[in-house]
């Protein structure tokens, strides 16, 4: 069927505890959600309108929760004002086109909040995972970079399928994934990680990243593993041509992302960014991640990291840098005057001893802050849902009880991963008009029944079960299962891909 006679699909999520993200913070301790499509037509209190349930028919993805009515039992208060599509409005989103049998979601029991947003991950570390166990930053690089510099895009692929698989399961609709490794004779590496997300049906920010500053002039990592100037721009110019898509509900984009001021040259930071807004793409790099990282720029440069990124035009509302670990009050300034983004990587941090990135002064200062895992080699979690937790924890123990409250965390995850990638008009919140991206988590279990406030469920407890995840309006996990993939099989090519890998 073409679109315009092809039925709306048309999902409805009802008796759920819903935490929109909206600008006002409105939540619902029993509401509903209704989806046409791909976008969100209808939020707010109690059950949904009678107009939405036209033509409903019992069943869907969820079933009866059996668990305690999210109503009760002493859950927070609603917040904010029921906003529903008019009957008018939602009849024209299938003008012309006959109504679908409505798919009902029974959320009694469960915490419904849009789904997370990594903004920053190294895909083809799944298959390294567990390597220099007890290093900091350097040490670990050192040690991974010649296994590293054995990748092909045969074996990316299989990585990023299960990094992605574990990050879907973790409630992640969207992956910002950095990759700078790209050895000679490698094959379409960022075709194989686009194909992936495309299996799962999860969203992908891909990132044609690079490294030009071997060993033998001054950098880290080892001289095989580096690319030319020209060599690197011609292929962003290809990964721009062939996997960006800017339109609206996009599921690829692609960001430029040299690594970090101890693998690349100044002129290549300079020509990446130039390029990027040439062709309106966004930018990426690693920044102020150690103290080794501060004292290599203050050595080589003159400079700390950020003076030395804003002087080659790395500061700006379109770029987003991973860590930011060590910013001084002068760079947590500049990164607010200038719209620049961080993804926060709480786990790695503390894997890597890097140390508590300012996140609550950040976020004081009005800088746009989201979450990210961060490579698997350094989090062999890969589960972004576990980084809200961490978040919480790691902040307090750096600022203070008070300064990182679990809903901040939430925010971060959420339309704080959307506003560092660019999208917060397409996703990020539930509220009318947005994409569907969703994720319904189990909170009437052993792990969470009872709990004072449903959200703490997420922010503060064990990570709920995943009893559905959307992305688009469309079905990527139901009961903590992927529903695209075959799981086992998945597993399989990991462990012989991690195998292959590892005998090179």
């Amino acid at each position: 069927m073409s679109p315009q006679t092809s039925p709306v699909a048309r999902t409805i999520i009802q008796g759920a505890y819903i935490a929109t993200i909206d600008g006002a913070g409105s939540e619902y301790a029993e509401g509903h959600v209704v989806v046409d499509d791909d976008t969100i037509v209808a939020v707010g209190a109690g059950a949904a309108p009678r107009w939405a349930l036209e033509g409903h028919s019992s069943g869907g993805a969820g079933g009866d929760s059996g668990g305690v009515d999210s109503a009760s039992g002493g859950a927070r208060a609603i917040r904010g004002a029921s906003a529903t599509a008019p009957v008018g409005a939602a009849a024209n989103t299938a003008q012309g086109r006959p109504r679908a049998s409505v798919t009902l979601v029974d959320g009694r029991g469960h915490l419904l909040t849009p789904g997370l947003i990594n903004t920053h991950h190294h895909l083809y570390q799944w298959l390294t995972r567990g390597y220099a166990q007890d290093a900091i930053l350097f040490d670990w690089l050192t040690a991974l970079y010649p296994l590293w510099s054995r990748i092909d895009a045969d074996l990316v692929e299989q990585g990023a399928l299960g990094a992605m698989a574990v990050a879907a399961k973790s409630g992640c609709a969207t992956v910002g994934d950095h990759h700078y490794v790209f050895p000679a004779g490698s094959g379409d590496i960022l075709g194989g990680i686009v194909r992936a997300a495309g299996q799962l049906g999860v969203r992908i920010h891909a990132t044609r990243g690079s490294m030009d500053l071997g060993q033998s002039d001054g950098g880290l990592p080892p001289d095989f593993a580096v690319e030319s100037i020209d060599a690197i721009l011609a292929a962003s110019v290809d990964a721009i041509d062939r996997y960006h898509d800017p339109s609206r509900g996009a599921m690829a984009q692609i960001a430029l992302a040299p690594c970090s001021p101890f693998s690349v040259t100044a002129d290549l930071l300079r020509e990446s960014a130039a390029l990027g807004r040439s062709r309106g793409v966004r930018l990426h790099t690693h920044g102020s991640e150690t103290v080794e990282e501060d004292a290599f720029c203050l050595s080589k440069f003159g400079k700390t990291p950020t003076q030395y990124l804003e002087d080659l035009d790395w500061l700006g509302d379109d770029v987003w840098m991973a860590h930011c670990v060590h910013l001084d009050d002068h760079a947590i300034a500049r990164f607010a005057a200038t719209g620049t983004a961080v993804a926060h990587c709480p786990s790695s941090n503390a894997r890597l001893a890097a140390g508590i990135a300012r996140v609550p002064a950040m976020l004081d200062a009005g800088i746009t802050v989201g979450l990210g895992v961060d490579g698997a080699a350094s989090n062999e979690s890969g589960q972004l849902g576990t980084e809200i937790r961490m978040a919480v924890l790691m902040n307090r123990l750096g600022s203070g009880a008070d300064r990182m409250p679990g809903r901040a965390a939430l925010r971060m995850a959420t339309m704080g991963g959307a506003a560092t990638l660019g999208r917060a008009a397409e996703f990020g919140s539930l509220e009318v008009g947005k994409l569907a991206d969703l994720a319904l988590w189990k909170i009437d279990g052993v792990e969470h029944a009872g709990i004072l406030d449903p959200v703490a469920a997420l922010t503060l407890g064990a990570q709920p079960p995943l009893a559905l995840l959307l992305v688009n309006g469309a079905e990527v996990v139901r009961d903590g299962h992927l529903t695209r993939v075959d799981e086992g099989a998945v597993a399989s090519a990991v462990a012989r891909a991690s195998v292959a890998l590892a005998a090179r």
